[in-house]
């Protein structure tokens, strides 16, 4: 475990350069969840994204001879943003190894703190060789985003913050290569040890969950969620070592969960929160913690909210399916007046609001004088589509779903 000092020489360190964010409580997903749950909001710290905290700390104690050559990082973009405003407040160089498919705002608001952005490989892996190869070309120190004790013991803050607001008895922590929950479980079983921690990886990205359960380093042979900030294909074994100290346990959820917890968080804390960040709110939205008791303190690190715009609607989107708010299904009619209004009759009288209509009477796989009709609802829920169903049946329609 990391000096307890340290972490609190941190904190003063950081006490003019961040937002101390609130740790707020949340009244719909305690009802839902049936406990007292509090969000740790990092999505509205400076730069989006707590990575800030690990950056500064690393950053403030570089020698002279090494801010004198300046920096790199690999990042796919909240740890980007964090060395660039910490290179930017020293007045150093600062360069920044982003995955090619990083979301365009990351990139610009990287560039937007004077940063020099390389786009190079298929995600942070492959991001961070060429970046460690630039730092041996060119002398630049390599600021990595979670392998690091001055990062770790950055991040780690939060922990110090969290105890000082609130006694909780679980602490939901996202997991990619490991950094946040090093330093705020290592905070926590200093000064709260019988808090629960509790990490959340994502499916696709489901590394650091295997090894915890071997209990030695299971790397991913390749990486694909939507939650990109906690998308990490290898695990690092300090990281992992301080993990099996001190965090209870590593879950899992899959994307579907997640931008179900991403639409949740817009629409009932009016909070913008990117996939990585609400996938402990997805653990609670669909139960994935089964121990916590009615009446449980539960906090939720909200760990960044940069999401790209085109992904939010992807998002937004899939949460909607999700959560039974949208329903695309096929039929056939006979290609006569009439016909369609019969149908949208029946949906009427069900209350579903008709979005899209696609009417396809020349389809080759149909009879003559049929035709195929493609709708997509909006609808209230599961019970509401399941009412749809069963009036849809009761008429005589047989219905393909597509979700």
């Amino acid at each position: 475990m990391i000096d307890l000092e340290l972490f609190k020489n941190a904190r003063d360190g950081l006490r003019d350069i961040i937002v101390k964010t609130e740790l707020s409580y949340a009244p719909r997903l305690s009802e839902i969840a049936k406990c007292n749950i509090f969000l740790k909001k990092e999505n509205l710290q400076k730069t989006g994204a707590y990575k800030i905290r690990g950056a500064y700390n690393r950053i403030s104690k570089l020698s002279d001879r090494e801010k004198k050559l300046g920096v790199v990082a690999a990042s796919a973009g909240n740890h980007a943003q964090g060395v660039a405003f910490s290179s930017k407040h020293f007045g150093i160089r600062c360069v920044i190894v982003m995955p090619e498919a990083t979301p365009l705002l990351k990139v610009v608001s990287t560039k937007a703190l004077d940063a020099e952005v390389i786009l190079a490989g298929e995600n942070y892996d492959e991001a961070y060789q060429y970046a460690i190869k630039l730092s041996k070309e060119q002398g630049l120190e390599y600021i990595h985003p979670f392998a690091d004790d001055d990062v770790i013991v950055g991040q780690g803050t939060i922990g110090l913050e969290m105890i000082e607001e609130k006694k909780l008895d679980y602490v939901i922590i996202p997991v990619g290569g490991g950094g946040l929950i090093c330093g705020i479980s290592n905070v926590y079983k200093n000064l709260s040890p019988n808090t629960k921690i509790i990490g959340v990886v994502a499916q696709g990205a489901r590394a650091m969950y295997d090894s915890f359960r071997a209990k030695k380093a299971c790397n991913s042979k390749s990486v694909h969620t939507i939650a990109d900030g906690i998308a990490v294909r290898d695990v690092n074994k300090k990281n992992l070592d301080i993990i099996l100290e001190c965090v209870d346990d590593i879950i899992m959820v899959d994307d579907e969960e997640i931008a179900n917890a991403v639409l949740f968080l817009l629409e009932k804390q009016k909070l913008v929160v990117e996939g990585a960040g609400a996938v402990g709110v997805a653990a609670m939205l669909h139960n994935k913690i089964p121990k916590i008791k009615q009446n449980d303190n539960i906090g939720i690190v909200l760990s960044g909210g940069n999401v790209d715009v085109t992904m939010l609607s992807l998002i937004i989107e899939k949460g909607l399916i999700k959560s039974h708010r949208k329903m695309q299904f096929k039929t056939i009619l006979i290609d006569k007046p009439g016909s369609l209004k019969n149908l949208t009759d029946i949906l009427c009288k069900a209350e579903a609001n008709i979005i899209k209509i696609d009417y396809n009477r020349i389809s080759t796989t149909i009879d003559y004088g049929d035709a195929i009709i493609t709708m997509t609802l909006e609808t209230k829920g599961l019970e509401h589509q399941d009412e749809i169903r069963e009036k849809l049946s009761c008429a005589g329609y047989k219905i393909d779903e597509f979700y």
